[in-house]
């Protein structure tokens, strides 16, 4: 099993931070820092809750003088890596718990530009978006623009509307307008991490304003191929949906010219931890394009069903042009998942529309 994330933050890296403090700032009392950080609570947090742990604890010891207690951080945040490293965000989480004073606020903006590129900061702004919406969004519009590409990332990831793991922006949820700026000015960005966050945002947009969404992406396509990926990817969930014009805009909304055959399950009985396998046949009578999904009814503690849809393709068929799929999917359980025992199903998907539903039983 997979190492838990919370023990990314450890003794041995906490020592190392009071460590560096110390070596530049004589003052700060390490022993102390670190044993009340890992009090007798600290196994039963998780990476979240030791974060700003952490970051609370930080500010305990540091100078009282907020600017100064920065500088001294300043001097440290370098040696943890970037922020695809993702382990030190207590930096970040510092200045979101002390910086957010209106005398504080030039020093706070200035440092999380800078400590974003060290350990990804969208989770701090959050609570700068609430408190000062208008103020805060105008300087995220102006991170969009810099030439730091973790900065410019910064300023679409941290108002995501539903960032995972952080509060949801639910103003955002209701009315994305002060969203859009932001996406316009980095719909054609250089950096691949910039377009996965203004994707990603896009995607959570569709959440809850799909029309807005789709038009935004007929506005967008055909601009350039980063901005075509953009859109695809930003429009995942919607596709995933079956939306019908999601599905046209990408030339996926042919269903009657697609025949689906030979549909099976291995077995009608698999047991938890086992994988289920099936197979089928896709052709088309005309040339096509096709996207291929199957979804998985599963049964809750509850007994009820939940479904979570899944990509297998997405094909090119020419007129009469037939192709064999054999697919397994797992049903071992996970951190995001535990399975129960009951009748399951799997449906198969072309285009946003079902083609054939086959049941099975998952035994204990």
């Amino acid at each position: 099993m997979a190492e838990p994330l919370k023990n990314l933050l450890s003794r041995e890296l906490l020592s190392r931070l009071a460590s560096d403090i110390k070596s530049v700032y004589k003052p700060f009392q390490a022993d102390a820092f670190i044993e009340s950080t890992m009090d007798e609570t600290w196994d039963d947090l998780e990476l979240k809750d030791r974060t700003y742990r952490v970051g609370l604890n930080l500010g305990r010891y540091l100078l009282q003088e907020y600017s100064a207690a920065i500088g001294i951080i300043d001097k440290v945040v370098m040696n943890y890596g970037t922020w695809l490293d993702g382990f030190a965000w207590f930096f970040p989480v510092f200045v979101e718990i002390y910086g957010q004073d209106e005398a504080n606020w030039d020093v706070s903006m200035a440092a999380l530009a800078r400590y974003t590129s060290y350990a990804s900061a969208e989770m701090a702004v959050r609570p700068f978006i609430i408190k000062h919406e208008a103020r805060m969004m105008r300087q995220m519009y102006a991170w969009a623009g810099h030439e730091n590409e973790s900065v410019r990332r910064l300023s679409c990831e941290g108002c995501r509307p539903a960032l995972p793991w952080a509060p949801a922006l639910n103003s955002f949820k209701k009315d994305p307008s002060p969203i859009l700026p932001i996406l316009e000015r980095l719909k054609d960005d250089t950096s691949i991490h910039v377009r996965k966050s203004v994707a990603n945002n896009l995607n959570d947009i569709s959440k809850t304003h799909p029309d807005l969404v789709v038009k935004l992406a007929r506005e967008w396509q055909g601009k350039s191929e980063r901005t075509d990926w953009i859109i695809k990817h930003g429009c995942r969930t919607l596709l995933k949906n079956g939306n019908k014009e999601a599905l046209a805009l990408f030339g996926l909304q042919n269903v009657t010219s697609i025949d689906i055959s030979d549909f099976a399950l291995k077995t009608g009985a698999i047991s938890i931890g086992q994988d289920i396998s099936f197979s089928f046949a896709i052709s088309a009578k005309e040339a096509t394009k096709v996207r291929l999904e199957y979804a998985i009814d599963y049964v809750k503690s509850s007994s009820k069903r939940s479904r979570k849809i899944f990509q297998i393709s997405e094909v090119s068929l020419k007129a009469s042009e037939k192709k064999h799929y054999v697919r397994k999917h797992s049903f071992a359980d996970v951190s995001v998942r535990k399975h129960y025992v009951g009748t399951h199903s799997i449906t198969l998907i072309a285009n946003g529309a079902e083609r054939g539903k086959l049941d099975f039983v998952l035994h204990a």
